[in-house]
């Protein structure tokens, strides 16, 4: 048993908890990853595996029994998510991103949101989260979206684009400015938005570099009319309840892009151990042992803070949101870095498309850029440790 087997063997799982990861290892193995280079060349959505993992019913771990769901810890559900992302990332994104998008109304909603919504995605539903706009990427507070009170019901216009899930979901979080009340950050509002509303439409999908399998879509806003029962929370609560979300989205982008890393670092090794130069396995040289030994020491201690983040939310810690970041810096930045250097380590092999490293490395390379790009996440480290001027 190497290092990274042992850190996962002394995880506190359950055993509830230890029989799904089983059953979720087994179906990354047999059914996900075997499907993973057609989808990456097709663009295709993978309506299989997510009949795959509907069929286990993992949307249920994340949803509180009284509305169907069978809820497990969050670090299970973080390692549900690197083993299906190790497989095929963009499967991996595509069901993260339900538990993104639906866990703002498991933690603000009404109760009769939680009754009329919640049910639908622990039977298998998707779900999307709706912030970016060409004018709001990191800094939502540029957000041009409005949402006009009529009554009883809210008139929403605007469009949005880069949205995870967005030409599939079922149910949106959707955030945008309410009309009546002024300031960028104080107007920020969060609605639901179901598929099929009137004056919503999907403008397009975008043709990706990586995770080609999941759908990221531009969504368009005219004159949709949706109950005000939709409003979560009060008009101007949006931001507070982005933030609280975030925090917990973060370190899933985390997991995603460690199951990315898991499956670089995994074939490197392979790799290593199978070919020959010289006379001698490559991982005999003491050069490869050496890089090999840098990415094994990083991965061990980012999944350790992995671990450490995911307690901390579990215990409902306060103010994660440093550590949060922290996660999601150095989990992708280590997903770049190894999905690269197993391509060098494949050499002429790793450049070409029988091998999946080089899918691997254009898989990686979003997770540097979403849920906050990681200049924006060193900016928020670093400007914590700023101490405030005496005056």
């Amino acid at each position: 048993m190497n290092v990274l087997e042992r850190l996962d063997a002394a995880q506190p799982w359950t055993q509830e908890e230890t029989m799904l990861l089983d059953s979720v290892k087994q179906l990354a193995a047999e059914k996900i990853a075997p499907r993973a280079a057609h989808y990456d060349k097709t663009a295709e959505f993978p309506w299989d595996n997510v009949k795959e993992i509907n069929n286990l019913g993992l949307n249920a771990m994340f949803i509180p029994e009284a509305y169907g769901g069978a809820p497990l810890s969050y670090a299970c559900y973080l390692a549900c998510v690197r083993e299906i992302s190790e497989a095929c990332a963009s499967t991996g994104i595509i069901w993260a991103t339900n538990f993104h998008a639906i866990k703002p109304l498991m933690d603000f909603g009404n109760e009769e949101q939680k009754q009329r919504l919640l049910p639908r995605i622990a039977e298998g539903g998707l779900a999307s989260l709706v912030i970016t706009e060409p004018t709001a990427g990191s800094d939502a507070t540029g957000m041009k979206t409005t949402f006009t009170p009529d009554g009883d019901s809210i008139i929403m216009n605007g469009s949005k684009i880069f949205i995870s899930n967005g030409d599939v979901a079922d149910l949106y979080i959707v955030f945008g400015k309410w009309s009546e009340i002024a300031g960028d950050k104080e107007s920020i509002t969060a609605v639901v938005l179901e598929k099929g509303t009137a004056g919503f439409s999907i403008t397009g999908t975008e043709d990706k570099m990586g995770t080609r399998a999941s759908g990221t879509a531009s969504l368009s806003f005219d004159q949709v009319r949706i109950p005000r029962a939709n409003l979560l929370c009060e008009p101007g609560d949006g931001l507070k309840i982005l933030l609280a979300s975030l925090n917990k989205s973060r370190p899933s982008v985390a997991a995603h892009a460690l199951g990315i890393a898991r499956a670089a670092f995994n074939d490197s090794i392979a790799y290593m151990n199978d070919r020959r130069q010289s006379g001698k396995r490559l991982l005999e040289f003491q050069g490869l042992q050496f890089n090999v030994a840098d990415l094994a020491a990083e991965l061990v201690m980012v999944e350790s803070w992995l671990w450490r983040v995911a307690a901390l939310i579990e215990s409902n810690a306060p103010n994660v949101g440093i550590e949060a970041s922290i996660l999601k810096l150095k989990a992708t930045d280590l997903a770049m870095r190894i999905a690269t250097d197993a391509v060098q380590f494949l050499g002429g092999y790793g450049y070409c498309k029988d091998y999946r490293v080089e899918r691997l490395m254009r898989d990686a390379k979003i997770t540097q850029i979403w849920e906050g790009t990681n200049q924006i996440h060193r900016q928020l480290i670093g400007r914590s440790f700023l101490k405030k001027e005496k005056r």
